[in-house]
């Protein structure tokens, strides 16, 4: 098989605001105009890499130094979900390289790593829908000429895959010309195998020793792959580059850089919302050994120490005040705002099949309504940056999956062109979509500008959990016609929440305040709200309506996203419905699946490998199903309630996501999904009043601990299929399996998130 390489083009960087219908639309035509300015700009890019005395740049994703080692460069957020490892893999898959040669650098900010799907995820909208393929070009085109470089949604894979495999490719192509040139043979008889080219009989050579001249050499037109499985690394359950340095402690995060004459830094943020810095102690702050200035802004004041102890005491001591403007966020007056919006003018009919009404005028229908509060995102890192100023401009060390934003955020804050800024992207200690917002990176510069040296800024637990942007909480209300058959003749879904993905991009793109970008969102009904909520089944008639509003939260990109709530509430509600019909809950889904194979088979592959008992009283069981951009995955657990306290003895998850590069990294990344949908069902989250969530320790969230989770199994299912993301997927499903489960072992049916109480 053969294909010609991919072509990137450039593009502008640092492009203050978002993407909208005026941006796009230049010159009035739908695309006319558009594709008139665009044809203007420049289209050949080339890396921007620095390379050492023994590197040769191959191509904008790889280096080769003269000791043959491999360094590939990864312009995506490792946050523990093992992408500097999968898309490393694909590459030396392509080349033939020695995977103990294999090294990992982070990209620089440049349009040729920009994350064009994960842009057309975010930024389709019903003009550019409206347009077709236009308006997918216009976005792509937005999102390359913007550098828009984004870590999120699972989106790693499918978004590089081909690109480095093209790398890959494309650098043994070169090698092999290389090498046949000094033999001179045809270059078309060489090959390369664990990092050594030879020409299939006699001849062998290291790829350090003809790497420079390689380069030299041009592609062909089409650019051939390999062929045959013997020698191939992907597929293979290799090991991670990421853990030995993690082990020995090695691995540099944000709170590990040190730089001379180096100063820390603690901060403290208003009570959510529009709270500006009213007032403070400075006097208290300067008794304490090590302290060295107070640093203050309209909205935080950072205290600035040679310790983070002292820090964090001078900071205490500053006690500042801060003056709230208009009513503060309370979990009462969230869940009016939710239950208001119903009734409100801005609800909308995003997705629809078939005609309700007439199912509906008359009929028994079956309703339920159904409530899932904001979850937090409680990292194991909480936000943390390194800034350093000098004359020639500034240098900042974060973890950020957004890092052409961060970059520009922070330029405009100090008043640098954005090329005066060194964004120096680090792996992030987990995140779940927390470090798609670059606030500690800006106020780590500001700090460090006003102290004339390097600064660490680190927040602490406290400032984390206040200052979360958390996945948004919805209420629903669900309304469904059974069939003398048992089967959905009209299905209708009506989603009561704020959309946290708009208010996301108005804050990281558009450079919004929080309480500012809730409000500018309050009104806009997107399908981003409501994703997950299209059925998958086969009901003939079906609608889903979304009702904006603000809650008063400023919310944030997070695992799952909305299908976070809009599972929970599909799945929950099927199972509500097979037991009215009295159809067995696997049998019920299935009959309604026969358009959708890959999905039913997971339901049976999970049904099978759990035990199912068919969900009979007192079994615990419980199941779930969900698909999401081309992947598919059920889940059975186990459960029990003791007391108020949720115990889940087994889960079984059955995935279906295509023909993984790395399948024991997919497996963790399902797990680790699977787990953090256990921690949204049982805590992870936390009442507001007056502003302030109540509590702010991790032990007080009731979140899962080792006991209270048994044996979980992931059985990844044979694919030919392109391979798709994992990271999202298992997450929205554990909360519905594990409320149909407790329906069966206690009788009540559970339609809020969190499950239980928190302590």
């Amino acid at each position: 098989m053969a294909r010609a390489p991919r072509k990137h083009s450039d593009k502008s960087v640092g492009r203050r605001g978002g993407i909208d219908r005026r941006t796009l639309l230049v010159g009035g035509g739908a695309a006319a105009g558009l594709l008139l300015a665009w044809g203007l700009w420049p289209r050949t890019y080339r890396p921007n890499l620095n390379a050492g005395p023994d590197e040769t740049i191959v191509n904008a994703f790889l280096k080769i130094d003269r000791s043959g080692q491999i360094i590939v460069i990864v312009p995506q957020t490792e946050m523990g979900q093992g992408v500097t490892t999968v898309l490393p893999q694909i590459l030396a898959d392509e080349l033939g390289a020695d995977w103990r040669t294999v090294a990992v650098q982070s990209a620089p900010v440049s349009p040729l790593y920009a994350n064009d799907l994960l842009a057309r995820h975010w930024l389709a909208s019903d003009w550019t829908r409206l347009v077709g393929g236009a308006g997918d070009w216009a976005i792509n085109q937005y999102a390359t000429r913007s550098a828009l470089m984004l870590t999120g949604g699972g989106t790693s894979v499918p978004m590089f895959h081909d690109a480095y495999r093209d790398a890959g490719a494309a650098a043994r192509v070169l090698l092999c010309k290389a090498a046949a040139a000094r033999w001179s043979i045809p270059w078309e008889s060489c090959d390369i195998q664990d990092g050594i080219i030879s020409d299939g009989a006699q001849r062998r050579m290291k790829i350090g020793d003809v790497v420079e001249e390689a380069a030299k050499f041009d592609l062909p037109d089409i650019l051939p792959f390999r062929q045959g499985q013997d020698g191939r690394l992907s597929g293979q359950d290799l090991p991670r580059l990421d853990t030995p340095s993690k082990i020995d402690g090695s691995h540099n995060y944000a709170a590990d850089i040190r730089l001379p004459d180096m100063v820390y830094a603690s901060i403290r943020q208003g009570p959510i919302g529009d709270a500006p810095l009213a007032g403070l102690d400075e006097r208290s702050a300067g008794s304490v050994t090590g302290f060295l200035k107070l640093v203050r802004q309209d909205r935080w004041l950072a205290a600035v120490a040679s310790n983070t102890w002292a820090a964090n005491k001078a900071l205490d001591l500053a006690d500042p005040v801060f003056t709230l403007r208009g009513p503060p966020v309370d979990s009462g007056r969230i869940d009016e705002a939710l239950e208001n919006a119903f009734s409100g003018s801005s609800g909308r009919r995003l997705y629809a099949q078939g005609d309700l009404l007439p199912v509906f005028e008359g009929a028994t229908i079956l309703a339920s309504e159904y409530q899932v509060d904001a979850g937090l995102h409680l990292a194991v890192e909480p936000p943390c940056a390194t800034a350093r100023i000098s004359d020639d401009g500034a240098e900042v060390w974060m973890a950020t999956q957004a890092p052409a934003l961060a970059r520009a955020a922070i330029a405009d804050a100090l008043g640098l062109r954005a090329d005066a800024v060194t964004l120096y992207p680090l792996h992030a200690g987990g995140s779940f979509g927390r470090a798609m917002d670059w606030d500690a990176g800006v106020q780590a510069a500001l700090i460090a500008r006003d102290m004339g040296r390097p600064v660490q800024l680190q927040w602490s637990r406290l400032e984390d959990v206040i200052q979360d942007r958390p996945s948004a909480p919805a209420h629903a209300r669900m309304a469904a016609k059974l069939g003398r058959n048992g089967a959905i003749e009209g299905w209708l879904a009506k989603v009561a929440a704020p959309c946290a993905l708009t208010q996301t991009w108005a804050r990281i793109a558009d450079r919004k305040l929080p309480h500012e970008a809730a409000e500018d969102a309050a009104d806009k009904a997107t399908r981003l709200a409501v994703a997950g909520m299209v059925p998958p089944y086969a009901i003939p008639n079906w609608a889903v309506d979304h009702y904006p509003t603000d809650v008063g939260l400023p919310l944030g990109f997070m695992r799952g996203n909305a299908r976070l709530h809009g599972a929970f509430f599909t799945e929950s509600f099927i199972d509500e419905l097979a037991h009215l019909a009295n159809i067995e809950a696997m049998s019920f889904r299935i009959q309604m699946l026969g358009g959708n194979p890959r999905l039913a088979h997971c339901l049976s592959t999970a049904a099978a490998m759990g035990g199912w008992q068919g969900g009979i009283a007192g079994s615990g069981q419980g199941i779930a199903t969900h698909m999401m951009d081309g992947a598919y995955a059920a889940v059975m657990v186990e459960a029990a309630m003791e007391g108020n306290r949720l115990s889940v003895s087994r889960i079984v998850a059955a995935v279906d996501a295509g023909d993984q590069v790395n399948p024991d990294i997919a497996r963790q990344q399902i797990e680790s999904g699977l787990i953090y949908g256990l921690a949204y069902a049982m805590g992870a989250s936390v009442p507001y009043e007056r502003g302030l969530p109540t509590r702010a320790i991790l032990g007080r969230m009731n979140l899962p601990r080792l006991a209270d989770i048994g044996e979980v199994t992931v059985e990844l299912m044979r694919s030919t299929a392109d391979p798709t993301g994992v990271s999202d997927l298992a997450a929205p499903l554990v909360a519905p399996a594990i409320a149909n489960a407790l329906y069966t072992w206690t009788g009540q049916r559970l339609r809020s998130l969190p499950l239980v109480g928190t302590a």
